[in-house]
């Protein structure tokens, strides 16, 4: 069945040493108030890995059920005078605790890229996530999901035991970004794929196929908080609010 969902993907800029207290609040305290109020799932909460990224950061996925489903969020949030839901007015005081700002974008998955509900039910996990943000020229990211990503990058990272979380385009531009997300069962294995990317004659071959495309592509390191969809099987619970001890409190 594909995929007809949209995600909010997010880059959360974190204050300090708070990028624990933001994983759980957006987990346990924002979570399942979204599911029930806007259907809203949660798709993944991860830290990066600042050695490969800027630092410290948090990276969220929600999963939202479709363009309809999107237009029905957005009511419930921004047709207030203050542009925010008044009802969640406690809660945003204690994340703006948290973060300074962020940078959203909406994404769509390729129709074949599987919904979290399905990820959690075929046992995805990884101990690290890989997160590739790839710039291409316009009107060719579609393309690069459905042809290239799908018939030569998964076969060829499999070999290294990384499973596809996801291939996306960035919606409400002209087609030139793709981000795709892979789980790595071990750090040892995540090891072995960099090794080889320029020693493995396929691996080189596609990473030159994929520069005939891309303008710029970046790939950083992700770790999954402790009540993400990935790491637990599920969905955060209410009773999740009193399993992770905030470490200012």
């Amino acid at each position: 069945m594909a995929n007809e969902k949209i995600y909010i993907h997010e880059f959360i800029d974190i204050i300090g040493h708070n990028r624990a207290n933001y994983m759980h609040h957006m987990t346990a305290n924002w979570s399942p108030t979204a599911q029930r109020e806007r259907n809203q799932l949660c798709y993944g909460v991860w830290g990066t890995v600042g050695t490969t990224r800027r630092w410290p950061e948090v990276v969220n996925l929600w999963e939202e059920d479709g363009w309809d489903g999107m237009a029905t969020s957005f009511r419930h949030e921004f047709n207030h005078p203050g542009l925010q839901d008044p009802a969640l007015a406690a809660w945003w005081a204690r994340a703006a605790q948290f973060r300074r700002s962020g940078t959203d974008r909406l994404i769509l998955p390729a129709a074949w890229t599987r919904t979290i509900e399905e990820l959690c039910a075929d046992g995805v996990r990884g101990e690290a996530y890989a997160h590739e943000l790839v710039s291409l020229r316009p009107d060719t990211a579609w393309h690069y999901v459905d042809d290239l990503v799908r018939e030569r990058q998964i076969p060829l990272y499999e070999q290294f035991g990384w499973e596809l979380a996801g291939a996306f385009v960035t919606a409400m531009m002209d087609d030139s970004e793709a981000i795709v997300l892979w789980a790595i069962p071990t750090w040892e294995q995540w090891a072995e794929l960099e090794k080889a990317v320029r020693a493995d004659p396929a691996l080189r071959a596609w990473r030159e196929h994929q520069a005939e495309l891309s303008t710029a592509f970046d790939r950083f390191l992700m770790v999954d908080a402790p009540l993400s969809p990935f790491r637990t099987g599920r969905q955060p619970r209410d009773s999740d609010r009193d399993s992770f001890q905030l470490p200012d409190e």
